[in-house]
């Protein structure tokens, strides 16, 4: 009967993947269930870490860093604060600002790229963090080889870029050698980029994770287990959003044990709000966001101030604080 139940749930789920790969690019909803190893935590005061937050915007540099995982091939667009007159378009090989930046991994959506997420990725780097977005072997736009339920591998996959970039930081030569801070990481993803966030806090947990943030995501095939330290959460969601459904994601919000806040878009759709900046809600997400990852890993206080502001503007959003 066991058996029966997965083979019905995993055939209703593809079924879903379907309709979302034919919805459009960087949309999805949900991975296959699987069961939750771990043990849940206990709620826990996250205490972000003291360092001075950048004062300024930064100039914007991108370029691409490989890695691969038992043959899953891991290429990640890398945006990172750089040299020069801040605001415009990312510059491929642009010189690295000095300072040491915190790294936040970004995980696509289904039938979606790194790319899709370019303007919002540039603005965090411009706040002062190095964002890298892998694009995944089986669920990336383009892919020879599309598997819808390879979700739940991604979580990995988020780990070993984690790890290969980091490794930049003492490489000989390279541009970013000593402009990593490896003891304040995130990890950010929308839709399945979601999912796989989520993952990298439950059956993927890597400690070396601080903060996270879940736009449009589920917790579907990943489980709502969080183990390992506290990290504050952030959760943002549409209230119209046809492919993952709020409940689904309030669902996930109220599952973490730890610091976490959940920003509800009135009227948000599945991808508009994260991917097209001439939508309103859109600077309602870059700015809360923004505010989110700059307390959780520089503990800026200015920027957990104006979290609330910056999340109800516009009336465009409603923000559910336990952070």
């Amino acid at each position: 009967m066991r058996v029966r139940t997965r083979r019905t749930r995993s055939k209703s789920l593809a079924a879903i993947f379907a309709a979302i790969v034919l919805a459009g690019c960087a949309t999805s909803a949900e991975a296959p269930e699987r069961a939750d190893p771990g043990v849940a935590q206990t709620p826990a005061a996250a205490k972000p870490p003291a360092k001075p937050a950048p004062g300024k915007p930064f100039a914007v540099g991108v370029r691409t860093v490989s890695a691969e995982r038992d043959g899953r091939k891991l290429r990640s667009t890398v945006w990172y604060p750089a040299a020069g007159k801040p605001g415009g378009p990312a510059r491929r090989g642009a010189k690295v600002a000095s300072g040491e930046f915190p790294v936040v991994v970004f995980s696509h959506g289904l039938n979606g790229t790194p790319l899709d997420y370019r303007r919002l990725l540039t603005r965090w780097a411009a706040a002062g963090f190095v964002v890298v977005g892998p694009a995944y072997p089986h669920t990336a736009r383009g892919t020879s080889e599309f598997n819808l339920l390879d979700v739940v591998n991604q979580p990995a996959d988020a780990s070993q870029v984690l790890t290969a970039v980091l490794a930049l930081n003492s490489a000989a030569g390279d541009p970013l050698r000593d402009h990593l801070d490896a003891d304040r990481v995130a990890a950010a993803g929308h839709s399945a980029g979601g999912i796989t966030t989520i993952g990298l806090f439950t059956i993927g947990r890597d400690d070396r994770f601080d903060a996270g943030v879940v736009l449009a995501g589920s917790a579907l095939g990943v489980g709502t287990r969080f183990a390992g330290p506290a990290a504050p959460l952030l959760f943002v969601h549409g209230t119209d959003d046809p492919l993952v459904s709020l409940a689904s994601g309030k669902e996930a919000f109220e599952k973490s044990p730890w610091p976490k806040a959940f920003l509800t878009l009135p009227g948000g759709d599945h991808a508009r709000p994260y991917l097209d900046p001439d939508t309103p809600a859109w600077d309602v997400v870059a700015g809360t966001t923004t505010d989110f990852l700059r307390w959780s890993l520089y503990g800026d206080t200015a920027a957990r101030k104006r979290l609330g502001t910056d999340a109800q503007h516009g009336g465009l959003g409603v923000l559910d604080d336990r952070l």
